[in-house]
């Protein structure tokens, strides 16, 4: 056995595991270069855009109080705006997750008769509570703000007939979730956001087109509202914190949409003016910083988790070969037995909390008990190597993230041993599969 085999083993992965891993590594190469070239390009995207918005050490201080005239924070949100060729940002700690930041930006640019449109099927599960799917108190639908969605076809194209009939003249606002979220359905690319956009716009102009960018940054070298999204929205213990936000979101896209989430997360008259930035502005501006490499590294884990468990039959979203789009694999095992031990090897991996046992609980805003793996500096970071997934049919897992390449690799690994201590993957299965990928 090699030095870093033995290593393995001394941390619980088994001869079996590992050698069935480097298998599959030896026919990802090529693709990891490819990923490594993008992560190079954005790199420079983020560099370019903090250079000319001169971003100086005083701009790393943080201020309190009402935060009048923060200049970290007026610049940041500068830096934004020039990543994602937009003509605002608003980037704070005061937005506590992804789904307060979708929130804050359905709520500001939406009044009561207006309609909300997904053309791309349900949304994600904590949204449902925010639209009004499932009544709750402060929802859009309490404010005479009505709903409505076109469903995916089966070979996850738009249901452009269906979008057409769909789009009133209350439709004011169209909501795209790039990400799968707990759906097996593949992500959507910019691309295909893009041409989504422009038949929406060619119907009614004036709608505000709206992208839930979470998981899916810097995963290619364009962004959503390079392709027309009036907004793009996301949090910041996701991709663009790059591991180092302890917390916070951002709202990108045109002057008066964000302009309208500012009043509505300050009050109105006072907007972006206020809202001190509490000493996080170095860790935002250094995870910006490291975001291109950290979701590359995630990506790569991603693509390795993808080739392992189809490699043993287990249906994964997206296959082992298609272009990505964002940093989640989804993974169906078809039992709540299946999830469980793939959570339990990523809890087992993290440099955290590695020695609990995650279990399934009610989390606040889903319909079924929710299994998370998350080991993480930042609490609830999905940048960082995680794994959730709903206790129900299919029962699918959703893995991503990893602040490093080498520490996905190791999770993955971690999680396909804790299937085969529990006998779901057996020692057949991955020699069969090693034969293979030996012809």
């Amino acid at each position: 056995m090699s030095e870093i085999e033995d290593l393995y083993a001394s941390m619980g992965i088994s001869r079996q595991v590992y050698t069935y891993g480097s298998n599959i590594l030896t026919g990802l190469r090529e693709r990891f270069d490819a990923i490594d070239n993008r992560a190079e390009y954005n790199q420079l995207k983020v560099l370019k855009a903090m250079q000319e918005s001169q971003v100086s050490e005083a701009c790393l201080l943080g201020t309190t109080g009402y935060g009048y005239n923060d200049l970290g924070r007026d610049t940041l949100e500068a830096v934004y705006a020039k990543i994602f060729h937009t003509q605002d940002a608003l980037v704070r700690p005061q937005i506590t997750c992804g789904t307060h930041a979708l929130a804050l930006a359905l709520m500001s640019n939406l009044r009561p008769g207006d309609e909300l449109l997904s053309p791309v099927g349900k949304p994600y599960d904590t949204l449902e509570e925010v639209i009004g799917i499932r009544p709750t108190k402060g929802s859009l639908a309490e404010y005479g703000i009505t709903y409505r969605q076109v469903d995916l076809l089966s070979d996850g194209d738009f249901d452009y007939e269906n979008i057409r009939k769909s789009i009133n003249g209350r439709t004011r606002l169209v909501t795209i979730q790039r990400s799968k979220g707990y759906q097996t359905r593949p992500t959507l690319s910019v691309e295909q956001i893009g041409r989504l956009i422009h038949f929406i716009k060619e119907i009614k102009p004036d709608i505000i087109c709206m992208v839930d960018n979470c998981y899916g940054e810097f995963v290619e070298t364009i962004e959503p509202t390079d392709v027309g999204a009036d907004m793009a929205v996301g949090s910041l213990i996701k991709n663009p914190g790059g591991g180092l936000a302890p917390i916070g979101g951002y709202i990108v896209g045109k002057r008066d949409c964000v302009e309208n989430a500012a009043y509505r997360l300050t009050s109105p008259g006072l907007g972006k003016e206020v809202g001190a930035s509490l000493g996080v502005l170095s860790n935002f501006y250094q995870g910006l910083f490291l975001a291109p490499t950290v979701t590359a590294g995630a990506l790569k884990g991603a693509i390795f988790a993808a080739n392992i468990y189809e490699g043993l039959g287990f249906p994964v979203v997206p296959d082992g070969s298609e272009s990505r789009h964002d940093i989640i694999q989804a993974v169906t095992f078809k039992t709540p037995e299946g999830v469980i031990a793939f959570c339990e090897g990523i809890q087992a991996a993290a440099p955290v909390d590695s020695h609990v046992t995650p279990e399934p609980w009610d989390m606040p805003g889903y319909d079924a008990k929710v299994i998370m793996a998350a080991g993480a500096f930042v609490s609830g970071s999905s940048i960082e190597l995680s794994a959730d997934g709903p206790i129900k049919p299919p029962y699918a897992v959703y893995f991503q993230g990893g602040l490093t390449w080498q520490h996905a690799k190791f999770g993955i690994l971690k999680s396909l041993q804790a299937l085969y201590d529990k006998g779901i993957v057996t020692e057949e299965m991955l020699v069969k599969v090693c034969r293979h990928v030996g012809k």
